[in-house]
């Protein structure tokens, strides 16, 4: 390879072949969010799923059916009961409406019903009708009653359910005289049902009036509350006292403050030093000793003694004044610190009481609040208790009203036809609950499984340009028709004779078990490709999957010899050094390779294949596997090789490893025009899709597209 271009005009092609490539600006794409199913979506998991439901449908189906006509008929009968007099003249009513102020009816019919379905009553009917029915207990008759009323009237109706026709004509004779007898001897009046309301409540609402004066007076007893105004008269009266104390030690501090910075500055120290009485007798006597030496250098030389003495004198004296002066003030600047902390500290104290009187003064209308409330409570629950006290009085004054009956106004009814004989209504419950819960299943299914489905969804989802679509390749190679027959035109009339002039050319054992559809995905995919930019030709590309297993190989291999058919001078090369397919694909011979090109000087022509009946598709297989194949690939001599074949061939196909795990696909990206990523439909994870396209988006490489592989015909 050395010997058949130099170093320098290689360096050349390799600036002008990178000048080409696209520039990665900020990738658009992302995983999808959100799981929400269109109607589409609905019924296309349905085909997709349809033996799951078919199969769970068909498992419980027999036992809807077996069901159904195990199902035993059963009888039921009803009567009817006004419970309440149609007329007002229940002076009860009246008292009750005149001291409550309620509009309601005077009979609870929930709980009503509830003391017609309770034991005491129910074991009385079932003692009657052990004799002819020995098996009926509390248990099963319950379960066979029914007690309703009908919307807002004062009618009950009571329905009883049995297998046995015979005996729901007994019971529910027996039922309705015994409701009956019951209203006759121990129904009370509304007189008598207002009183037994009045006492129930009152123990009650008693109970209530003393919790919350308990409340009130815990409340009182922990936050020193009498009243809301005097608490916050009281607040208002310690925050102003707070506050002038505050202003007071603030001007202090101002006052300390500035004292202290004077006394630290070259004014401060020259006032200090004026009330220093030793240091202003120092002053004087270091005048008195100039004196005497000027008058003394008037008689004298300088050396003489008397000068001499003077002036050891004078710096004595000097150096006493020094001492004195840093003394005098270290006195003064301790005693202003001590007395400016002494202040600040003093002012903290302030602010903290400050803070917990703001504090109060915040919770004061909480407080307040909720005193008015339990205030409220406490008024409402005591004219509650004074009310019912009251009502209570009058109803014992009215004691004497007469009771009501309750009237069978529709008796017990022929218990005929049977009400449970509709086996028609069962079986189709019972089809559409097989059919919903099959449904159910695929949905979950559905749910759990995370893989693309549809080229639809894989667009959607992963927002990349959806270059092309191949079928499922197993559905293909189940047709029967090679592909010279249909492009011959039998058994599809509409082929073109142009389609079948350019795909003879295609070898006869790679292609003959193909579909018309298979090929023409391929063709489409090509021309996607070349139309991705307008101003610039894709002359190299890389065709790569997120996962091992997707069929890049086989895409790689199949678009190599599609764009053959185009006139274009194409050469595939097998760049997966750890699990290589071209060369079986190709049936070629992988002894030699691009393992042996990129490391050793074995020259290019050596490597380059011919596949049998297509001149213009070279190949260049893996050869031997290296023991390191990301070193081999990320060579310059790789790059060098890289740019001499972008400018060799019309297009040149790199079949790279798998992305996830693998450094060896985006190695080569940067040095070609964009990579393609294959993504196999009910295959391709979506989480390692996901995180290989974060990883490409970080790297800022260049993707054109995406293939979906493996699509099943809906």
């Amino acid at each position: 390879m050395g010997n058949n271009f130099s170093q320098a005009s290689n360096s050349a092609r390799d600036r002008n072949f990178h000048s080409e490539l696209p520039k990665s600006e900020s990738l658009p794409w992302s995983e999808g969010q959100g799981d929400d199913w269109s109607f589409r979506d609905f019924f296309g998991i349905l085909r997709r799923r349809a033996l799951i439901v078919v199969g769970v449908a068909s498992l419980l189906m027999p036992i809807s059916v077996i069901s159904s006509l195990n199902q035993k008929k059963e009888y039921e009968s009803s009567f009817r009961l006004l419970v309440e007099a149609l007329n007002d003249d229940s002076k009860a009513l009246d008292i009750i409406k005149d001291n409550q102020n309620t509009t309601k009816s005077s009979l609870d019919y929930e709980s009503q019903i509830q003391v017609l379905k309770s034991p005491q009553l129910v074991r009385n009917i079932i003692k009657q009708l052990q004799s002819p029915y020995g098996d009926i207990d509390y248990t099963t008759f319950v379960n066979s009653l029914t007690i309703i009323r009908l919307g807002e009237t004062k009618i009950i109706e009571v329905r009883y359910r049995d297998q046995n026709r015979e005996k729901v004509q007994i019971v529910i004779k027996q039922i309705a005289n015994n409701y009956l007898e019951y209203s006759l001897e121990k129904r009370q009046t509304n007189l008598r049902q207002g009183i037994k309301f009045v006492d129930e409540q009152l123990p009650s609402i008693q109970q209530r009036v003393d919790r919350i004066q308990k409340d009130l007076q815990i409340f009182r007893q922990k936050y020193d509350f009498v009243d809301p105004e005097t608490q916050k008269q009281q607040i208002n009266t310690q925050f102003n006292a707070l506050s002038e104390q505050r202003l007071g030690i603030d001007r202090q501090l101002a006052q300390a403050r500035n004292n202290l910075d004077s006394l630290q500055g070259q004014n401060g120290e020259l006032a200090a030093l004026n009330d220093a009485a030793i240091y202003q007798q120092l002053i004087v006597q270091v005048r008195q000793l100039e004196a005497q030496i000027a008058e003394a250098e008037t008689r004298f030389q300088a050396e003489n003694p008397t000068i001499q003495a003077l002036k050891a004198e004078k710096d004595n004296l000097l150096f006493l004044l020094r001492q004195e002066a840093q003394r005098s003030m270290n006195v003064k600047v301790a005693t202003a610190a001590t007395q400016l902390q002494s202040l600040e500290v003093g002012n903290q104290e302030l602010a903290k009481a400050e803070q917990k009187l703001e504090q109060k003064r915040k919770e004061l209308p909480v407080l307040t609040r909720k005193y008015t409330e339990m205030q409220r409570g406490l008024q409402v629950a005591t004219e509650s208790l004074n009310r019912f006290l009251a009502t209570r009085e009058n109803l014992q004054i009215q004691i004497a009203q007469t009771e009501l009956p309750w009237q069978l106004i529709q008796p017990p009814s022929k218990p005929e036809p049977p009400v449970s004989s509709d086996a028609k209504r069962s079986l189709l419950m019972g089809l559409l609950g097989s059919f919903g819960l099959g449904i159910g299943v695929a949905l979950l299914i559905e749910k759990l499984d995370n893989t693309y489905h549809t080229a639809l969804d894989l667009k959607e989802r992963i927002k990349l340009p959806l270059l092309g679509t191949i079928p499922f390749e197993k559905q293909l190679q189940e047709q029967n028709y090679p592909i010279k027959q249909k492009l011959l035109g039998v058994g599809l009339p509409n082929v073109s004779n142009q389609l079948i002039t350019e795909l003879e050319v295609i070898p006869q054992q790679n292609y003959d078990s193909y579909s018309i559809k298979f090929i023409e995905a391929l063709r489409v995919l090509y021309t996607n490709i070349q139309l991705l930019s307008c101003d610039r030709t894709i002359r190299s590309i890389i065709i790569s999957s997120a996962m091992a297993g997707d069929g890049k190989s086989t895409v790689a291999f199949n678009l190599a010899q599609i764009a053959t058919t185009m006139g274009l001078r194409v050469l595939l090369v097998d760049a997966d050094l750890r699990n290589p397919k071209i060369h079986k694909l190709a049936n070629l011979n992988n002894s030699w390779g691009l393992s042996n090109l990129i490391s050793t000087n074995l020259p290019l022509h050596e490597v380059l294949r011919q596949v049998p009946s297509m001149q213009q598709l070279s190949v260049i297989t893996s050869g031997p596997i290296p023991p390191d194949p990301t070193k081999l690939l990320s060579s310059e001599k790789m790059k060098l090789l890289m740019s001499e074949l972008h400018n060799s061939f019309d297009l040149v196909i790199y079949d790279a490893p798998e992305l996830v795990g693998l450094a060896d696909a985006s190695l080569l990206i940067p040095h070609t025009n964009g990579i393609l990523l294959v993504v196999r439909m009910d295959k391709t994870d979506t989480s390692v899709l996901k995180r290989v396209l974060d990883n490409l988006k970080v790297s800022r490489m260049n993707i054109l597209g995406a293939i979906g592989n493996a699509q099943k015909s809906n």
